[in-house]
């Protein structure tokens, strides 16, 4: 099942699920109206996507005045106080919780605390479908939204209104689980511009502007239509629609949804696990599934854990330009980690038909992202194919179309001309001492910032630029090295 739980998770505060939004004045809401509707004009226009940190910065300013508009004071309770009701909420409803706590730990905020020893593959959590939450679960109300493109084709959305809706109903049975979670996230949602900056010379940070673009049209267009209309999910959110909300329910689900199947075991849907949830990321294998035929989701041990320890899990293969994204946290010894390279082959290129077509026998794309390891072979069997056919000329082209080994050129030690290989080692040398030139401090000065006290979200930015410059310069001692052989 795919994973994406944030590691570090916000320590202290959340909001009160009952307090609610005044309703503002008609002036205020006009002018809240006006700055929806040009945030969603700044937010869609495709021609603002070849200046995304201009846009990015546009949208911010607009986002100040909707959030300044939108300001709330609700009451604030500590997570910590809920964990007592969420664990007798889990047990009453049928889940396996036996031997595990919740407990904090330094440097991930809460986590799950072993209260036995547990051995390598030993069943540690069985949480029911009952307690899982899901759009088949929770939030029966967005049925009405069903046509909704938005709800209808984009699912973590859907499960992000659902959370909002449960968050603001009166009695709802998903309270205790709504109040174990975190009041913000460190995704880039809740990043401003000078932590942005941090990311310049980094692939990472135009995937960072795209999800805050991405989010800021999702807020202007629901705001819209929680204005103009009457139906349940409107009354619920009308005057609790606001920005930082959604931020937060979108960040609940980037950092904590998973793939389960559904009810009648058609499809995968995403959804939402208590108390699995609360398990944070190390290196290791996937050991969570769900039981279709006790409808339960499994966590088993990925080690051995003796008590008093904190139980991790896997989130699965992710680069930290994913987790930064998307969980809000980089992690260090990420052995699935990747450095991705964007390559396409160009139209004006004369022989772009011949080389496409290539690319399709070898079953890659004529324009794509490929990833570059940390480790001995930084170089991957796809992206050595697809440069070797990038490096081509008309002669070699014509051969390997009509070869019937042409898998043989995802292989190192597949013979070819050497001005084929050479032209690939010098655009890989070329394009790798490019890419660590864009970065404007060096590796040696970012790990003496994080000798520093920082705060977390530029702790995040110079851990994340570290792993990806040790990648770079990995790959470009691999190209040297291979030259000299």
């Amino acid at each position: 099942m795919g994973r994406r739980k944030a590691c570090t998770l916000s320590k202290g505060k959340q909001h009160d699920p009952s307090s609610q939004q005044k309703h503002l004045s008609t002036a205020k809401r006009n002018e809240l109206n006006a700055l929806c509707e040009k945030l969603f004009d700044l937010s869609s226009n495709p021609a603002y996507l070849t200046q995304l940190w201009n846009n990015y910065l546009d949208i911010s300013e607009v986002l100040l005045k909707v959030k300044r508009l939108e300001e709330m004071k609700t009451e604030l309770s500590q997570r910590s106080l809920g964990i007592g009701q969420f664990i007798n909420w889990l047990i009453e409803n049928k889940a396996r919780v036996d031997g595990v706590s919740i407990a904090d730990f330094p440097g991930y905020d809460l986590g799950l605390k072993a209260e036995a020893d547990f051995v390598q593959n030993q069943l540690i959590l069985e949480i029911p479908r009952t307690l899982i939450f899901s759009t088949h679960t929770a939030a029966s109300e967005l049925i009405v939204m069903q046509n909704d493109p938005l709800v209808q084709h984009m699912p973590q959305v859907a499960l992000a209104l659902a959370l909002l809706i449960e968050r603001h109903k009166e009695n709802s049975k998903w309270k205790p689980y709504l109040d174990m979670l975190p009041n913000t996230y460190n995704t880039v949602l809740y990043m401003k511009a000078n932590d942005m900056i941090e990311l310049k010379g980094s692939p990472t940070l135009e995937a960072a502007l795209k999800q805050c673009r991405n989010i800021a049209r999702q807020y202007s267009y629901f705001s819209r239509v929680f204005q103009s209309n009457n139906n349940s999910v409107s009354a619920i959110l009308r005057d609790n629609f606001t920005y930082e909300r959604y931020c937060w329910a979108v960040s609940t689900v980037m950092t904590r949804q998973n793939l389960i199947p559904s009810p009648d075991g058609s499809r995968m849907i995403h959804a939402l696990i208590p108390m699995w949830d609360m398990c944070n990321h190390e290196n290791g294998r996937i050991t969570t599934d769900f039981n279709a035929s006790s409808d339960r989701c499994e966590c088993y041990a990925l080690r051995d854990f003796k008590k008093g320890e904190q139980i991790f899990i896997s989130y699965g293969p992710r680069t930290n330009s994913d987790f930064f994204v998307h969980s809000g946290f980089v992690y260090m010894d990420n052995d699935q980690d990747g450095f991705k390279l964007r390559l396409g082959i160009s139209k004006a290129d004369s022989l772009q038909k011949e080389r496409i077509e290539l690319l399709d026998k070898l079953n890659l794309p004529s324009v794509g992202e490929f990833l570059l390891k940390p480790g001995a072979q930084p170089v991957s069997d796809t992206l050595l194919a697809f440069l070797r056919v990038f490096s081509m000329r008309k002669a070699e082209l014509t051969h390997w179309l009509h070869s019937d080994k042409v898998f043989d050129l995802k292989c190192m030690d597949c013979v070819l001309e050497t001005v084929v290989e050479e032209n690939v080692r010098k655009f890989l040398l070329t394009r790798l001492q490019l890419l660590i030139a864009n970065y404007p401090t060096t590796l040696k000065e970012d790990l003496e910032l994080l000798e520093l006290t920082l705060p977390q979200v530029k702790k995040m930015a110079v851990q994340l630029r570290v792993t990806e410059k040790r990648i770079l310069l990995g790959a470009l001692d691999y190209v040297e090295q291979w030259t000299k052989a």
